[in-house]
């Protein structure tokens, strides 16, 4: 379920792409400081958006780096790390071991199992340091899991669900930027999942799998107007938690996060069209 909010790289100037390649390393070396390789493989772009907006807001001081990375073994690779760094690793541990702890309890995955041994110990660590964030996050995927048993419909319920999860990590601190860091961490969750279910759906209709978007699909009365449904749905969700970024003094790296917020995260969408338009014009021939 992530890994939609990233740059549109081409419509970024060349310092404000190593800018961006600054925060990702520095997260990805935070949590290989902190959690070895298996906490490295848990990177996510969404991560590095969440530490890059909140460095934005409350501009903590920025240590730049010079660091060996595994991909680049030779050549030291520059990093930007600061508190909201390791912050941010901290939640990317935190999510990864619920999801993994849903997967067996749902579906008695192996591979859940033995990711809940590997980050078991850090993530009680964690738990205890940010009682709220991992209360939320335990909270609304035993929501959301519950809404996939009983096939719940009402597609903004259930993105709902996954909003409030991310509002709460988007509280970085409970003082005057609360509330609108809530209401738009909430807007960009509720973004995140209906985009990922909008990608999902032609495998989940496959399946047999649980997907909200299958109901608002047979309501339509065509594929056209579906897919103006879906579009329209994912706007108004961007829209909102725009609004709310326009009003936060996020000035520091302001054009970066706006690459994000107004073009980067619908370069999945994007691909998912053109894949599907490709896909129709082959059948077609």
């Amino acid at each position: 379920m992530f890994g939609y909010i990233m740059t549109d790289k081409p419509e970024l100037k060349v310092k404000e792409f190593y800018r961006y390649n600054g925060y990702y390393c520095g997260l990805c070396h935070a949590l290989r400081r902190e959690y070895g390789f298996r906490g490295r493989m848990t990177l996510t772009y969404d991560m590095t958006f969440l530490v890059l907006f909140l460095t934005s807001l409350y501009e903590p001081e920025t240590r730049e780096l010079q660091e060996h990375c595994p991909i680049h073994p030779v050549k030291k690779i520059p990093m930007l790390q600061n508190e909201i760094s390791e912050y941010g690793a901290k939640m990317n541990i935190l999510l990864t071991y619920f999801k993994f702890e849903d997967d067996w309890k749902d579906d008695k995955s192996l591979q859940g199992a033995a990711g809940m041994r590997l980050f078991r110990k850090k993530t009680e660590k964690i738990c205890r340091e940010y009682k709220r964030q991992a209360h939320a996050v335990q909270k609304q995927l035993k929501i959301l899991s519950a809404y996939e048993e009983k096939q719940e419909e009402n597609l903004d319920l259930v993105a709902g669900a996954f909003g409030c999860l991310m509002a709460e990590l988007f509280v970085y601190r409970q003082d005057i930027w609360e509330e609108d860091l809530r209401k738009f961490g909430f807007y960009l969750g509720k973004f995140i999942y209906i985009l990922d279910a909008y990608d999902d759906l032609e495998e989940d209709l496959k399946t047999g799998s649980y997907n909200p978007l299958k109901t608002l699909k047979k309501q339509c009365e065509d594929l056209e107007t579906y897919e103006q449904r879906v579009k329209e749905i994912l706007l108004m969700m961007m829209a909102e938690a725009t609004a709310v970024f326009e009003k936060l003094p996020c000035l520091l790296d302001a054009e970066i996060l706006r690459n994000i917020l107004y073009s980067g995260v619908w370069s999945k969408y994007n691909k998912i069209q053109k894949e599907r338009q490709e896909k129709r014009e082959n059948h077609g021939k």
